[in-house]
């Protein structure tokens, strides 16, 4: 079975890949794509919480959202390195629902792992919930790995 594990560079979809070692059988898993998705007319860069960011380099000097994606992939790519099946680190332009969902029936996956909450309520009241796209209209079963919830802290009256 393929699995693409989609990452959009967050720590939330970091813990996404990590639990998917947890559920699925490795001797089961042949290849594992890590994807992620860049959006070249986006008003907001790439969301890169994993690696070295090109935010802060000059425009001269390489900065893209692009370069951001593949070093969130690799990050998200090193959970697997050990794991057994093969990896293979993807890099699509376009809709990250519509990309993903592409992906997934050229490849012919058996799965998608993908977060959900992992830009904040904003994004998703404005732009949809990726996740929500992703579930509804991919042409495979779809993992959705929710952000744990912070415990409580007690109020001290």
């Amino acid at each position: 079975m393929h699995v693409i594990i989609a990452t959009d560079g967050s720590k939330q979809s970091l813990t996404a890949a990590r639990y998917a070692t947890t559920v699925l059988d490795a001797t089961k898993v042949t290849d594992v794509s890590v994807l992620a998705v860049v959006r070249p007319l986006a008003a907001v860069s790439f969301s890169n919480e994993l690696g070295p960011s090109s935010a802060g380099r000059a425009a001269g000097e390489g900065a893209s959202f692009r370069a951001d994606a593949e070093a969130a992939i690799e990050v998200v790519a090193q959970v697997f390195a050990d794991w057994g099946p093969k990896v293979h680190k993807r890099t699509r332009s376009g809709s990250p629902a519509n990309e993903i969902i592409k992906a997934a029936t050229q490849l012919r996956a058996g799965l998608i792992v993908v977060a959900s909450g992992s830009r904040g309520i904003s994004e998703t009241v404005l732009l949809g919930s990726t996740a929500q796209r992703v579930q509804q209209y991919a042409p495979c079963p779809v993992l959705v790995v929710r952000p744990s919830k912070k415990p409580r802290r007690a109020v001290r009256s």
